[in-house]
């Protein structure tokens, strides 16, 4: 079984864009992206008008981050404006202490 030399230019882009996007997604991960937190895209509606546009949606990948902060058993996700820091909204959940 010998490698074959080299690859088709096919099979090299596809290896780049698998790349890219793989990288894009680290990215966004490691920046802490709203639309990789958890959060369901009916929940994305960013300027709370009752509907949702696709251009919410895209915001909650590039232009929106999720801040995490747990004090105690209250667990909170703030999210804000990429940039500025300006909070949009602040959602916090209470879990019961394990018996």
């Amino acid at each position: 079984m010998a490698f074959r030399g080299r690859m088709s230019s096919r099979r090299v882009a596809l290896f780049a864009t698998l790349a890219v996007v793989l990288l894009a997604l680290g990215w966004m991960r490691y920046t802490g992206a709203a639309a990789l937190s958890g959060i369901e895209f009916k929940d994305m509606d960013w300027n709370e008008d009752g509907e949702l546009t696709r251009g919410e949606v895209l915001q909650g990948f590039f232009m929106i981050v999720a801040v995490r902060t747990t004090d105690g058993a209250r667990s909170c996700v703030d999210y804000r404006r990429r940039g500025s820091g300006e909070s949009i909204r602040v959602e916090c959940r209470t879990t019961p202490a394990a018996p």
